[in-house]
């Protein structure tokens, strides 16, 4: 075997055990043998040399069209095996430029005065409401679980989540809620039901839309919480209480962070406080995986603690708290991928079995990028006085016991009907 790709294969994996077999069924073993075995086969030369070329993109499109396939453990597998794996000296020229390009692209695209929001969420958003029910919860949360304790379910975890982030925002009875990306409406409804807030919920996708306003109605909620179709930069001038925003900030793009946090500060009561849940890394990357800017989140970008800091300082905001959960995401995802898989004809019956691989290699390559390479969720809490929030953190165990009792009566979730 002598193709560009078994020649960048060799030297990559120095551990483990990869078997490769070539379009015309030669097989070769990689690695010391240990672990966990994983197989490769590829339909066609074509294919090995794109990924040998540009595997940061190459290598979903391969998998997703079938040309890449798996014969022993699943695509998670072998990109955790991989990326074990992977050191600089492997990189080729062509790569590097690559990698620079699109760098320079992604910060240009970022910066410029268009925006592309609406259409950048329908991409992902708009897919139909029954994909999204077959692998998330009950609740419909499309977001980093809190695993609290550790080991327990995903519909614990998620209800967990719910209230960590209900216990932060220091909720009071009747104070008027903003949820920036409002999901399918659960997060709005739990804040709704616990604390007897007044909620409105902003999204961009008339598919969550249309759900959430179905959910609220069968709960009984019209009155308390509403849900709009609002791009955050167009909000009208109202004040709110309270702030939240649970995994829409990775939409918003580093070119707008001080757009975003400007239209906070804007709209937060000075008494105000806001709860922000997003996904972070150690440092900055300046753009994102080109797999997932082409087919999953275009638009899309991670962003660094140090890139965020600075644009909520300049908004004349304070940091009150800063919490990171390292591995939640990666348990989340690896709930999810289980789900999807696992009830893969369904998901057959709504698209076709390249949608199939995409999704799975989005969500393995997610749950990979947690596991291996570092990435986060981080909550920061913000408020416009220093003595909104106690002075220590108390309040928020205390908190979280009186919303366990209150979920403990809750009704049961109604399923949506499609």
């Amino acid at each position: 075997m002598t193709s560009s790709l078994h020649s960048l294969l060799r030297k990559i994996i120095a551990k483990g055990a990869l078997r490769l077999t070539d379009h015309t069924g030669q097989v070769e073993m990689l690695g010391d043998g240990s672990g966990p075995p994983v197989a490769i086969r590829f339909t066609d030369a074509d294919a090995q040399e794109a990924i040998a070329n540009d595997p940061a993109l190459k290598l979903g499109e391969m998998y997703m069209e079938g040309r890449m396939l798996l014969e022993e453990g699943d695509i998670y597998d072998f990109l955790a095996l991989v990326k074990a794996n992977t050191r600089s000296e492997a990189l080729t020229w062509k790569m590097i430029g690559l990698g620079l390009a699109r760098m320079a692209a992604a910060q240009i695209s970022m910066r410029l005065p268009v925006n592309h929001n609406r259409r950048n969420v329908a991409h992902h958003y708009d897919l139909s409401a029954k994909l999204f029910a077959l692998f998330l919860d009950e609740d419909w949360q499309y977001s980093c679980a809190y695993f609290n304790p550790p080991g327990i379910s995903l519909v614990d975890a998620q209800a967990a989540k719910k209230r960590h982030i209900a216990a932060k925002l220091l909720l009071e009875p009747a104070m008027k809620v903003l949820e920036i990306g409002s999901g399918w409406g659960g997060m709005a409804m739990y804040l709704a039901e616990a604390a007897g807030v007044d909620v409105t919920g902003i999204t961009l996708s008339q598919e969550q839309l249309r759900v959430s306003q179905v959910r609220a109605e069968k709960r009984g909620l019209a009155g308390g919480v509403r849900f709009m179709l609002q791009d955050y930069r167009y909000l009208p001038p109202q004040k709110y209480d309270r702030i939240v925003s649970v995994g829409m900030f990775e939409h918003v793009g580093i070119g707008s962070y001080g757009t975003f946090f400007c239209k906070v500060a804007d709209v937060l009561a000075d008494d105000g406080v806001m709860l922000l849940h997003a996904i972070g890394r150690p440092k900055p990357s300046y753009a994102t995986n080109p797999f997932i800017e082409k087919y999953i989140f275009p638009g899309g970008y991670i962003p660094s603690l140090g890139e965020v800091l600075p644009a909520i300082e300049k908004a004349d905001l304070l940091v009150r708290d800063v919490e990171v959960l390292p591995l939640h995401y990666a348990y989340t995802l690896r709930h999810w991928r289980q789900r999807f898989v696992a009830r893969k004809e369904e998901v057959l019956a709504i698209y076709d079995e390249r949608f199939f691989r995409m999704w799975e290699f989005y969500l393995a390559g997610s749950e990979m990028a947690f596991t291996h390479e570092d990435l986060f969720i981080f909550q920061i809490q913000i408020a416009k006085s220093q003595f909104t929030v106690p002075d220590n953190r108390d309040y928020i165990t205390a908190a979280e016991e009186k919303y366990r009792a209150f979920e403990a009566n809750r009704p049961p979730l109604e399923p949506v009907e499609f």
